[in-house]
């Protein structure tokens, strides 16, 4: 490798370090899925049972074993409360990241992968999802796996995409099932063979868990987890249908202002463009015709549309106006900072939002640059820009509020601060169920 290719790849290691690995274990697990999730995967490790997931000793149907998975290996290797369900999500992502790189570098060029990976990196969707311990990235990350895989005709890549579909039908059920069907449009009896075997794959584990429990599982799991939180929002998480359009345009934060790139004619005469575009409408159509819906469910689709920005970007003859609003968007990242820990508790439509006005100059100073940059034929540059600002503000952000999060919002700080529980303060389940956890007992109400 040449020196700057060195540099390059240096950079880029130390960013990845420091937007996914850095601080994870700041604060402890936040609101009710994660410290219950972790629990049922702990409980795995104990017990040796790794068909049935159960929490507090009963089983427990909400999803399939993947994560737990995951979380049970990191307490075999000693790594603690915290990092045991959290790290192995991490390096997934990672992984996948890297994966996405190489793969997008080989079928639109080095300048079009970086500029989808960079966006895709420091997005606020897929970052977040990559520091909590919830079974949307990794069914995210082994989905796009299978969708990217099976652009080429080969053997090897069918193999590879049945095996990753089938892990993502390990991590979710049948989700990631219907939201392959657009790979079967394209790729016909190929994509049908790689679903097929995709089924195989995760069938085994079906079959156990179903021989073990019977009808328990078969009802909770496919009627009341799949078709009623499908049709009717039994299971609350009940939104209008326009949900997701806020959702994903702050999921692609600070990258939003990109998604304008994307409807050009010329961009589609490509297939892989046009698979890449039905991936992303086919499922957010899907899922906005759901009742129930959830911010995470829309993680699948992002590495397409991060594709498709990234690839129209890279061809875009003019893209100054869009690089410098997307550097402008960086002026909302300290109001964010200020209100995140009191919207996790009241949630956001309870708090003002307060625009930093300190921030305007520094922002804007990057915002001229990008435009300069660009128009000076360093479109790179800019991106790189625009990235590595997000990459401080996200250590930043980690460094000086997970330990606030940690008191205001985790159960952990709070366990941490009692020499003796012996009852719950509080009937909010976020507290009742990272309280059991830390406690690693259930704790009764305090009545």
């Amino acid at each position: 490798m040449s020196p700057k290719t060195w540099t390059i790849w240096t950079v880029a290691a130390i960013a990845l370090f420091f937007l996914y690995f850095f601080g994870l274990a700041r604060t402890g697990l936040l609101g009710p899925d994660e410290p219950r999730y972790a629990a049922i995967g702990r409980q795995m490790a104990q017990s040796g049972d790794w068909v049935t997931p159960r929490l507090n000793g009963a089983p427990w149907f909400e999803k399939p074993p993947l994560l737990y998975w995951t979380t049970a290996v990191g307490f075999a290797a000693g790594l603690g409360d915290d990092l045991a369900p959290r790290l192995p999500v991490a390096v997934l992502s990672v992984a996948f990241l890297v994966f996405y790189f190489f793969l997008l570098r080989r079928e639109f060029g080095e300048r079009a992968a970086g500029f989808s990976t960079c966006s895709l990196v420091t997005s606020a969707g897929w970052l977040a999802s990559s520091h909590i311990a919830v079974p949307d990235l990794p069914m995210a990350a082994a989905f796009a796996t299978a969708m990217l895989l099976a652009l080429r005709e080969d053997r090897a890549h069918n193999v590879g995409a049945a095996i990753c579909l089938g892990i993502a039908i390990m991590a979710k059920g049948l989700v990631p099932l219907a939201l392959f069907l657009p790979a079967i449009w394209f790729w016909r009896r190929r994509a049908v063979m790689v679903m097929a075997f995709a089924v195989l794959i995760a069938l085994p584990w079906y079959v156990l868990v179903t021989v073990a429990n019977g009808t328990p599982f078969l009802y909770e799991f496919f009627w009341r987890q799949h078709f009623e939180r499908f049709t009717n929002g039994t299971l609350m998480h009940i939104r209008p249908i326009w949900f997701y359009l806020p959702v994903l345009l702050a999921g692609m934060f600070p990258w939003t202002p990109t998604l304008a790139l994307v409807f050009g004619r010329e961009t589609y005469k490509d297939r892989r463009m046009q698979y890449l575009a039905v991936w992303f409408l086919f499922g957010f159509v899907l899922l906005s015709a759901a009742k129930g819906k959830l911010p995470g469910y829309l993680l699948p689709l992002l590495p397409a549309l991060a594709a498709l920005c990234g690839v129209a970007l890279a061809e875009a003859r003019k893209a100054a106006w869009v690089l410098a609003c997307c550097a402008g968007l960086l002026w909302l990242l300290p109001a964010i900072e200020q209100v995140l820990p009191r919207a996790l508790i009241s949630g956001l439509s309870r708090v003002p939002l307060q625009w930093p006005l300190t921030a305007v100059i520094p922002v804007g100073a990057v915002a001229v640059l990008c435009w300069f940059l660009d128009r000076g034929g360093r479109r790179g540059l800019a991106v790189a820009a625009i990235s590595l600002c997000v990459t401080a503000s996200v250590a930043g952000f980690v460094w000086r509020m997970y330990p606030m999060l940690d008191n205001t919002v985790s159960a952990r700080g709070f366990y941490r601060s009692q020499r003796e529980m012996v009852c719950t303060p509080s009937p909010n389940r976020n507290w009742r169920y990272g309280l059991d956890y830390y406690a690693h007992h259930p704790i009764p109400d305090c009545k």
